[in-house]
């Protein structure tokens, strides 16, 4: 295989487990906040969460405590899954600007 075939290979695959804002002009973009690539089985799956018109209050404890209430991130459920990467994203810690 030529180095370029090699080069177009590595660009055509996503990052598994990277956290990117969804931008304009993507899919989804207006609908959700985040995309994230991730494994399922064989297969590479693309889960997109975050409702774009709210912003990330983490910082506040209070508001942190609730949002990980209501959504039960304490059993936040399988990867393939919106609220597995919503919790993580209302983890105590990294900031989003550092998930992103």
């Amino acid at each position: 295989m030529s180095d370029t075939k090699k080069k177009l290979k590595d660009i055509a695959k996503p990052k598994l487990d990277t956290y990117t804002r969804i931008t304009k002009g993507e899919p989804g973009y207006g609908r959700k906040k985040f995309k994230v690539f991730v494994k399922d089985g064989a297969n590479i799956k693309k889960v997109m969460f975050g409702d774009p018109n709210m912003e990330i209050r983490r910082d506040d404890d209070e508001a942190r405590e609730n949002f990980r209430a209501r959504h039960n991130c304490d059993n936040p459920g399988p990867k393939t899954k919106a609220r597995y990467h919503s919790c993580k994203m209302w983890e105590k810690g990294k900031t989003v600007t550092e998930l992103t």
